[in-house]
This record gives C-alpha cells, sequence and structure tokens, in this order.
C-alpha cells in the first residue's frame, strides 16, 4: 500500500487513511483544501470559495488571523505543554478575559479540549452540586458526541449511541414555526412551552432535577431564537425549584449572535456555561465551563473528581486571549450585530420573496438560519428530519460552484459567516447563495 500511495490522488489518499466523522465511509468525497485566509479557503483545485460556514461555526475571527498565528508561535518558543496541575500566565489571562465579558456572578474557569467535554463537565458539576441525577435537555438540540452530552442532545444523531441517557430528560423548547404548542403568535408560544416545561418537571420530581440545559440560541438544531422572555422564564423555574441552569454557548458564543454570550441577548444569568469554538476561533482544540460562585464553591473543600492532560494547554489558551483581545480591539462583535441588522438579516428576507423554497429566515448577527420548504402552506421540508435529498444535494454542489462553502444540516442552509466580514463581503456570498437557490426553485410544488 506504501509504495503506491504517491500513484494516488489526495482525495482517494484521504480516504484510504482517515475515518470521517458522521458518515458512511464509502459516500464521502472530501473537498480537500490547500490553505485558508480571511473568508476565504483555497482548495486544492487552486480557487478561492468564501467560507459562509465558518467551517463548523467556529472560525469568528475568520482563518490565519495574523495576531492570533503569532501569538501561537510566540508561546510554542516560550512553553508548548505543561501538566495542568501547574499554573501560568497565559491560562489565567484567558480565565480573566473569559470572566469578564461572563455573567455578574461568574467566578472561575474549568477548561477543556472542547465542547462536548465542557457539557460533560458541566452536567457532573450540577449534579455533585445539587446532588440529584436527571437533566433535562431539549429535542431540538446538539450538545456534543461524548457519552453524556450525546444522550443530552436531542437530533437524530443521539439515537444509534442511546444507552447511556440515564437521568436524561427531553422535552419541547419554543419553535414557532413548527409550533408543538398549537401557538398563533410569539407570545402563546413561549407561554406554553414554560408551561409544558414545568409540568414534566414536576411529572419528574423537582427534586430529582439536577439541572437544564439550553443552546441559548440552537445551533445545529435550526437556530431557533427564542421569543422574549423564553429565557428568563427558565431562569425562574431553575430559581424556583433549585434547578443549575447551564447554558450550552458552544456553538452561539463570543460574537456570533453580536453579543458576547447569547443568553446576554436576553437579559439572564445562568449557573454554569458550556464553551468552545469562538473562544479562539478554533485555531487549537479548546473549550471550558464558565462557573458560578455558588458552584465553585461546593469544591473549596471537596475534591472535584474530574480532570483532563490537555485543560487550559498553553497553546491553546495563549490563543484564546490572542483571540479575544482582536474581537475587543477590531470591534467584531458590535460588527457581527450590525451585519446581522443591516444586511444579511434584510438580505435574506428579500431572497424569501423571490424564492418560494424558502420557509422560513431566522437568526441574530452572524447566526442565520433559511429554512427550506416545497410547500410554505404546508410546511413540507425540502428534505426529511434527520436526513438530506436530492434538492439539497443539488443546492450544496450548486453552491460550491458559485465557489461557496455553506452549512447544511437537514432542509436549512445556515447563514454562518465569520464576525470579521465587511459589508461587501456579506453581499457578495448573499449573491451566490441567491443563484444557488435559483437550482432548487423548481422542487416548489405549493402555491405562490
Amino acid at each position: 500500500m506504501a509504495k503506491n500511495r504517491e500513484q494516488m490522488s489526495s482525495v482517494d489518499r484521504e480516504k484510504a487513511s482517515v475515518f470521517h466523522s458522521w458518515s458512511a465511509q464509502s459516500t464521502i468525497n472530501p473537498f480537500m483544501v490547500k490553505s485558508a485566509h480571511g473568508l476565504y479557503v483555497t482548495g486544492e483545485d487552486g480557487h478561492d470559495y468564501l467560507d459562509f460556514s465558518s467551517q463548523l461555526v467556529n472560525t469568528n475571527i475568520g482563518h490565519q488571523h495574523p495576531v492570533v498565528v503569532k501569538a501561537i508561535q510566540e508561546q510554542a518558543g516560550v512553553l508548548c505543554t505543561i501538566a495542568p496541575q501547574h499554573g501560568y500566565e497565559a491560562r489565567y489571562r484567558a480565565a480573566e478575559l473569559i470572566l469578564d465579558h461572563s455573567f455578574e456572578g461568574a467566578a472561575k474557569v474549568f477548561f477543556t479540549n472542547g465542547g462536548t467535554e465542557a457539557v460533560e463537565h458541566a452536567v457532573r458539576m450540577a449534579r455533585l452540586h445539587t446532588g440529584r441525577h436527571k437533566v433535562f435537555a431539549a429535542y431540538r438540540s446538539y450538545h456534543g458526541a461524548t457519552s453524556t452530552s450525546i444522550n443530552l442532545t436531542g437530533d437524530p444523531r443521539r439515537w444509534p449511541n442511546d444507552t447511556g441517557s440515564s437521568g436524561v430528560v427531553h422535552f419541547f423548547g419554543p419553535f414557532l414555526y413548527r409550533s408543538e404548542f398549537f401557538a398563533e403568535n410569539e407570545a402563546q408560544e413561549c407561554e406554553r412551552a414554560l408551561k409544558h416545561l414545568e409540568e414534566m418537571i414536576y411529572f419528574e420530581g423537582p427534586t430529582n432535577v439536577a439541572a437544564i440545559i439550553l443552546e441559548s440560541v440552537p445551533g445545529t438544531a435550526g437556530i431557533m431564537t427564542p421569543p422574549a422572555g423564553y429565557l428568563q422564564g427558565v431562569r425562574d423555574i431553575c430559581n424556583k425549584y433549585g434547578i443549575v441552569y447551564i447554558a450550552d454557548e458552544v456553538m452561539a458564543g463570543f460574537g456570533r449572535t453580536g453579543n458576547w454570550f447569547a443568553y446576554q441577548e436576553y437579559g439572564v444569568s445562568p449557573d454554569l456555561v458550556a464553551f468552545a469554538k469562538g473562544v479562539n476561533s478554533g485555531y487549537i482544540p479548546l473549550g471550558g465551563v464558565v462557573m458560578s460562585e455558588a458552584i465553585s464553591q461546593t469544591f473549596d473543600d471537596r475534591v472535584y473528581p474530574g480532570g483532563l492532560t490537555y485543560s487550559g494547554h498553553p497553546l491553546a489558551v495563549a490563543s484564546a486571549v490572542a483571540t479575544i483581545e482582536v474581537m475587543e480591539n477590531e470591534g467584531l462583535v458590535e460588527n457581527a450585530r450590525r451585519l446581522g441588522n443591516e444586511i444579511l438579516r434584510p438580505g435574506l428576507l428579500e431572497l424569501q420573496t423571490r424564492h418560494p423554497v424558502i420557509g422560513d429566515v431566522r437568526g441574530l448577527g452572524v447566526f442565520f438560519a433559511v429554512e427550506l420548504v416545497t410547500d410554505r402552506a404546508t410546511k413540507e421540508p425540502l428534505a426529511p428530519y434527520g436526513g438530506s435529498s436530492p434538492a439539497m444535494g443539488e443546492l450544496i454542489s450548486a453552491a460550491r460552484a458559485e465557489r461557496m462553502l455553506v452549512f447544511a444540516n437537514f432542509n436549512r442552509i445556515h447563514i454562518v459567516p465569520p464576525c470579521i466580514t465587511t459589508d461587501d463581503e456579506a453581499r457578495d456570498g448573499l449573491e451566490r447563495f441567491d443563484r444557488a437557490l435559483a437550482k432548487v426553485d423548481h422542487y416548489y410544488t405549493g402555491a405562490i
């Protein structure tokens, strides 16, 4: 095999040697990347592709930001790795910056290698803090791929892994476009979703419930911005029953919604916050948990039974310090908010007037979803829940032909460019998406 590798194409070598996640291996055809810069990914074909996916919605400051690359290089020249029981400047500086942008009462940061581990440890902390076991999570959610987090996840990726869900209870969160509560407006959806949640807690036994974990704005599940008052209602329920409120900000955090954290858009303070992705734009694997003072104090004189060899890895936290400082200095959180309000939302709504397959547009900041349907009246999705379709395949191919990378899930395209995006780049992306949509308008069968 080794002798024949040089005769194989790079994509064939990739497929022969690398096991790809979330994939049937015989069906994959990975896009081969040579390099990246700013908003653009350069393929091995030599062409630049506009990255409106931010990869997995994590390159919030774009690709290869020189300040962050330099910070990683400088840290590597001083200290590449050290055991987590030791202390060092880059780690406490990263923790301080994260706490500075967190909720009032945020006390400490526990560092992990990514978002799924952040969720695992947030849940462990909540269970130990309360002495309870059950954790509530929404059906329309994604919380990670390790043992606890995949069972908390609501989407179909949980189904083949659903063997360790002891203590996990799923519920329906608010989503007016596909309401489970027969609501006619946002106020009804909020009220009925909160009533549903509290009733489920009542029937599961409030004194058994350790935590409610919620993506402040669900990401992979569809970027459903919660109705006004919903997150505050969850906070009130948690206060009423002594339940820990965990905000999963892995995808929505660090500027994505035009806020440092998405929960800030709704004026609430959680007890624990799981973060990753945007904290350093994914340049080096990093995640963590922001802990309230009350939960932190639980472990002042009690050993916390958890840890990671690479917790607060020097190169990772150095990149986080540089990333957060870049976001502060370049006003990227404010740019994301303005871009959503002035360019992305109006631009996507205008596309909806011309492309009948667009059933719904929702989001904020640089965090939008376009839901695609074959009939606006019935809301029949362009691809089934948990799967894809020829129509979605054609749309993704059309976007690639426009030299544009998009984030697709089921019957949705997520419009999630980096926070550094300029007005002209945003308009360019919308124009490319417009042309791609024209290739699938013929799949619409409903009345116009």
